[in-house]
């Protein structure tokens, strides 16, 4: 079975959104990571402080076939061909694999045999 690292970057505050969105479009568990962003405009500054914007990176490790159908239900439950968008989804295919829970991969396996 072939994998797919799908990476999402969303402000903080619709992590949970995200999460619900990927997770009712097939994706299974997911690594969440807190970050800043650093972007080319300058930062805001209120009182002597440098507003920055928190996000969350969401890590999925998908089967290939339906990383598309996840990364398309990010794109448009998260609103993304909006100007002011703010998160970022891709894609990376992954060669190696090692230590992936036989639960999940178990759970994909099905879903295939249920789909031929």
């Amino acid at each position: 079975m072939k994998f797919v690292a799908l990476v999402a970057v969303v402000p903080e505050e619709r992590e949970e959104e995200a999460i619900d969105i990927a997770k009712g479009a097939g994706a299974g568990a997911v690594t969440i990571i807190h970050a800043r962003t650093l972007g080319l405009k300058e930062k805001k500054i209120f009182f002597g402080l440098t507003l920055e914007e928190n996000v969350t990176i969401l890590h999925f490790i998908l089967p290939r076939r339906i990383s598309r159908r996840v990364l398309k239900a990010l794109a448009k439950g998260l609103q993304m061909e909006r100007d002011d968008n703010v998160s970022l989804v891709y894609t990376m295919a992954l060669d190696h694999v090692v230590g992936i829970n036989m639960e999940e991969l178990q759970k994909f396996e099905r879903e295939i045999k249920n789909l031929l």
